[in-house]
């Protein structure tokens, strides 16, 4: 219960099916024992809480359904499932392994998802509740620019969120790690309103080495999706990060009025 960090996604197996998915929504808390009546007679009084955020499913698999190709992939030690498929009532919380959870993902289907979606949204909450907390600690800067500070952070953490809810992936290079990918604003944060800020059609999850060129204006793109290069870069720089001088990043059009501002005020003439 322990180990159980916010994002953490969660099976909920109950009466032989995989019932509902869960997202952790914090750690674990010390928390008295609900009352259980004679079942948790035998229970201390005192345990550990996990906030969870659940989801219930359309589609509930059987576990023992499938047994023959989850067999091996259970875990050698606090399995929640015997050999043969049924539960095992003595593991309360079990850490379910990689293979294991990706093929209870493949199990389920496209209802998992939306279910990541709010993992990643839940996981990088937490990356800036420790960047908040940080910021709210230090002493070498006084109450104003700490408000400020957070207020920025704050508005930049909302932003990644939007944007990733369009942009699954970098769209020049294919990656789709959200930890190796950043939101890049196309008009710039400083330029935009404060709807603009935060509007998920004004950015970008790109590689880093990709955001650095799209946001110094070495590069843009046009409204049919064409990379335009700046005539001010060394194009053997795209040639060592392994960027193709003709490039199509597909369709652009939520993106378009903003990439026009792009091309006329960030875009290297």
């Amino acid at each position: 219960m322990k180990e159980v960090q916010p994002g953490d996604v969660i099976f909920s197996y109950c009466a032989t099916r995989i019932k509902a998915i869960g997202i952790a929504t914090g750690p674990a808390e010390s928390a008295p024992k609900p009352d259980f009546g004679q079942a948790g007679g035998n229970w201390s009084d005192d345990g550990w809480l996990v906030p969870v955020d659940y989801t219930e499913l359309i589609n509930t698999i059987r576990p023992k359904d499938h047994i023959d190709i989850l067999r091996s992939l259970l875990p050698s030690k606090y399995s929640p499932l015997q050999t043969n498929g049924d539960g095992l009532q003595s593991v309360y919380l079990a850490h379910v392994p990689t293979q294991m959870a990706e093929l209870l993902i493949d199990l389920i289907g496209k209802e998992y998802v939306a279910v990541l979606e709010r993992a990643n949204d839940l996981q990088y909450k937490a990356e800036c509740d420790v960047l908040e907390e940080g910021i709210v600690g230090r002493t070498d800067i006084g109450v104003t620019m700490k408000e400020q500070l957070v207020k920025s952070r704050r508005g930049q953490g909302l932003f990644k969120i939007n944007v990733r809810r369009n942009e699954k992936a970098c769209r020049v290079t294919g990656v789709t790690d959200p930890r190796n990918l950043r939101a890049s604003h196309i008009k710039p944060w400083k330029d935009c309103s404060d709807t603009e800020k935060l509007n998920g059609c004004n950015g970008f999850m790109l590689a880093p080495h990709v955001d650095h060129l799209f946001d110094r204006g070495f590069i843009s793109f046009a409204d049919n999706g064409d990379l335009i290069i700046s005539p001010t870069l060394d194009r053997s720089i795209l040639q060592r990060w392994g960027i193709p001088d003709v490039l199509n990043i597909g369709s652009v059009k939520s993106q378009a009025p903003f990439l026009a501002y792009h091309r006329a005020h960030v875009l290297r003439k």
